[in-house]
């Protein structure tokens, strides 16, 4: 039988955005700014890299990660994050980030604080599998606005102390999915030491991290070290999905204190599976690689700049710090992607879908997300004809 907690979850945001639009009609040339999933080439030498590892398919890969593999992300956290991180005890290769982010619900959350439910605080809008990890575990899913008025950030600390009292984990995604918004060194600052206050673990899902406008975003770990807090305190999930635009290759890492990583590997150990030997290959070499990596990010830059021009001089435009969505206020986001896809045949996500309703309010309500995945001549010519559309 279906478990009880799970009866109350909403439709997962996709399904959603079919059954509202599947029905009618696009009134265009079909065009998809609905799911992330980045189009900008990989390196060409991911297939020969491949080719050369093709053996390794004949053997069990090693669960935790290659030592060849797990050097490179060392060597690429000391390179980005400036810090030191041991590769036999302190890193594991996942199968992309959402594998770590449900894991480590499954891993380090206990059954109980102080003899009460366990709180997970996750943003509103928030990637789904926050919630899910949550409640997979028993623990009561807070839902924190994530809105202009808070910098598009969580403001956790503005909680009452019974919900922080009781909080085992809070996620945290710089550059945030949808808004772009990145953490800066208040905010982590602010939000570390209510977890060393508060006892509980900061999970910094910053797959976005290498797609930014102008400055680097700082990383949770950077900081913890940076401050001095519990080596636990902060676990790192990170992909090459965003970074290196292979969200197929299914390969990422989390990483974070030993203990932390002691436990995820454990849960690996028994009900995990294992990235593939020649998959892991490749992963190592394009974390030693960091010019496909600029590559990519300046193309992001050119489109960034275009969009820019197209939605000048309106009223609440933003260019994000990072990522590569636009989070678009309009009166309301389903009759918003409705007109657009009757009218023009643009297929966006409603903000709704990646939000939850908390005391009546939905914070994603008044926004579509946009994503700017296309080439950059394409995507220019769907931004206008959503301008023209929407706003005009």
């Amino acid at each position: 039988m279906f478990p009880e907690r799970f009866s109350t979850l909403p439709e997962y945001a996709f399904p959603r955005l079919r059954t509202l639009l599947d029905s009618v009609e696009p009134g265009g040339d079909v065009m998809h700014m609905t799911i992330g999933e980045p189009r900008h080439p990989f390196p060409q030498w991911v297939g020969g890299v491949l080719a050369d590892n093709v053996a390794g398919f004949a053997k069990y890969p090693a669960n935790d990660g290659t030592p060849e593999l797990l050097g490179a992300i060392s060597d690429w956290a000391g390179r980005r994050y400036g810090v030191n991180l041991d590769p036999a005890s302190q890193i594991m290769a996942l199968n992309g980030s959402r594998e770590g982010l449900y894991n480590a619900g499954m891993a380090l959350l206990p059954e109980s604080k102080r003899g009460k439910r366990p709180v997970v605080l996750i943003p509103n809008p928030f990637y789904q599998v926050y919630m899910i990890a949550a409640i997979s575990v028993g623990a009561e899913p807070v839902f924190v606005p994530a809105t202009k008025e808070t910098g598009h950030l969580p403001d956790y600390a503005s909680l009452p102390e019974e919900i922080l009292e009781r909080t085992v984990a809070a996620y945290l995604c710089t550059p945030a999915n949808p808004q772009g918004a990145v953490a800066k060194e208040d905010y982590w600052k602010d939000i570390l030491a209510l977890a060393e206050k508060h006892d509980f673990q900061v999970f910094a899902d910053e797959c976005y991290s290498e797609v930014y406008r102008d400055e680097a975003p700082l990383g949770g770990l950077t900081m913890a070290e940076r401050l001095g807090v519990d080596p636990e305190r902060v676990v790192l999930f990170q992909s090459l999905s965003k970074r290196s635009n292979l969200p197929g290759l299914r390969s990422g890492f989390v990483a974070g204190g030993p203990q932390t990583i002691r436990r995820i590997r454990q849960l690996r150990a028994y009900s995990g599976a294992p990235i593939p030997n020649p998959i892991q290959a490749v992963s190592a070499r394009l974390w030693a690689d960091e010019a496909h990596v600029e590559h990519s990010r300046a193309l992001y830059q050119e489109k960034y700049a275009a969009a820019a021009k197209v939605f000048s001089g309106l009223p609440g435009y933003e260019t994000p710090e990072g990522g590569f969505f636009l989070w678009l206020p309009v009166q309301d986001g389903e009759e918003a992607a409705m007109k657009l896809w009757r009218e023009t045949g643009i297929r966006v996500l409603p903000g709704a879908y990646l939000s939850r309703d908390v005391e009546g309010t939905n914070p994603g309500a008044g926004y579509i997300r946009v994503a700017m995945v296309a080439p950059c001549e394409e995507m220019v010519a769907g931004l206008q004809r959503l301008r023209h559309c929407l706003f005009e």
